[in-house]
């Protein structure tokens, strides 16, 4: 079943509710911590073309500090004054193989019709040694409880396809990605409540260290290899968080890197 027919919503009704839940309550706690984690992860990518591909409430501020030159975002919405470059379908990139240094797909394969398509084009634009950025929802978790619960009654987030990071992974590898870093945040359960947020998400850098896989939220970032040797898979016993001497973590969010 697609993630559109189950959201029981059009395409332009989907963005613009993914839009409103990320602008409050959980959803911009949430938007926050996640735009975080994408500044660190590409804050030491190079090259001269960065394409985000859909917003859902994320924009290009997360990159300020990434090293490539030109960001473009890709939306179904196409409206300029929102910053957006072109129209265009996860599924069909109007874009040249080969020609983009980074990758950025915030949810997109979570709300995608073809999830495994919007990776094969994601392979397909990189140049080799090129990055894509995933963040997705975190089905084994208190998120994915919620989702257990809310999901037929089609609203967001909670109707997307929540992807297990095992899956993600086993397809990147499948396209001849390798596994460069992973972070997960988003412990607290998903409530609009701030004081209880704030009380909860006093152990987000405990559960970091101790139980990533229960995790709401990953992000992986991966490089294309053109090597034909088959990488070694990462899974989420690998995951490690460097101390301050390596990297200085914030209140909410440190990095946890998973090296191949």
């Amino acid at each position: 079943m697609s993630s559109s027919s189950l959201c029981e919503k059009s395409q332009a009704e989907l963005n613009d509710a993914l839009r409103d839940w990320f602008s409050r309550g959980a959803g911009a706690r949430l938007l926050d911590a996640e735009q975080t984690l994408l500044a660190r992860l590409s804050e030491d990518v190079f090259g001269y073309h960065l394409v985000q591909v859909q917003d859902y409430g994320h924009t290009l501020d997360a990159f300020a500090d990434c090293p490539v030159k030109y960001r473009s975002l890709l939306d179904r919405g196409g409206d300029s004054t929102a910053g957006v470059s072109a129209r265009a379908l996860s599924e069909q990139l109007p874009l040249a193989s080969d020609a983009v240094d980074l990758v950025v797909l915030p949810h997109t394969l979570d709300f995608s019709l073809d999830p495994h398509l919007v990776l094969r084009e994601a392979e397909r634009i990189l140049i080799p040694e090129g990055r894509v950025l995933i963040v997705g929802f975190n089905p084994i978790s208190l998120w994915g409880l919620w989702r257990g619960v809310l999901r037929w009654r089609g609203n967001v987030p909670w109707c997307g396809r929540f992807l297990s990071y095992r899956r993600i992974v086993d397809w990147l590898v499948l396209l001849g990605f390798d596994i460069e870093y992973s972070d997960v945040c988003a412990f607290a359960p998903p409530l609009d409540s701030d004081t209880w947020a704030r009380r909860v998400g006093r152990g987000e850098n405990l559960g970091r260290r101790v139980w990533p896989m229960l995790a709401g939220v990953y992000v992986v970032r991966a490089v294309k290899r053109v090597s034909t040797i088959r990488p070694i898979k990462s899974g989420w016993s690998s995951l490690r968080v460097f101390g301050p001497s390596a990297i200085e973590p914030s209140a909410r969010n440190g990095v946890n890197r998973t090296t191949e």
